[in-house]
């Protein structure tokens, strides 16, 4: 939008308007962070779940992506000055406008995950047990007898 020469919005929109983002790009968002005086750009990149009120001026998009295992979602304004530029990095073909049930899909993988992780788990304890069960048994019930000898009531052995 432009006025006798004068620029009235820092963000080029028409570039932004004609990028055409929808649900199932995965996009690369660069963000203008500004740090004790000095303006860096960071990069968020991940799958756009909603692209939301068309190409208004209050136009937002939502960018998920998993970070260490926890998934993290943001929402960017379309025409914000603090987005330096936007990269689509692969388009996907879905059916669905709005991909919030990524959310819970990506959840049952992950627990699907930790059953097997549950049902495989041994450590070195485990190991250590198993190589010589006979000594204890054999310290275990040396306990006991000299615990009914001195007339005390077992202990329960704390690990």
């Amino acid at each position: 939008m432009q006025k006798e020469g004068v620029i009235i919005s820092p963000v080029h929109m028409d570039s932004r308007k004609n990028l055409g983002i929808k649900a199932g790009d995965t996009v690369r968002v660069w963000q203008k962070i500004q740090e004790k005086g000095k303006t860096r750009l960071q990069a968020f990149e991940g799958l756009v779940l909603a692209h939301k009120h068309g190409a208004e001026a209050g136009a937002t998009f939502t960018v998920r992506r998993v970070s260490g295992g926890v998934g993290v979602e943001k929402i960017f304004p379309l025409y914000s000055p603090m987005i330096d530029k936007i990269e689509i990095v692969r388009r996907s073909k879905v059916r669905r406008a709005k991909l919030y049930h990524i959310r819970e899909k990506v959840a049952r993988e992950i627990r699907r995950q930790m059953r097997k992780i549950r049902a495989v788990g041994i450590s070195s304890t485990d190991v250590e047990k198993q190589e010589a069960p006979a000594e204890d048994v054999a310290v275990e019930s040396a306990a006991v007898s000299a615990e009914n000898v001195s007339g005390g009531a077992p202990e329960e052995k704390k690990e």
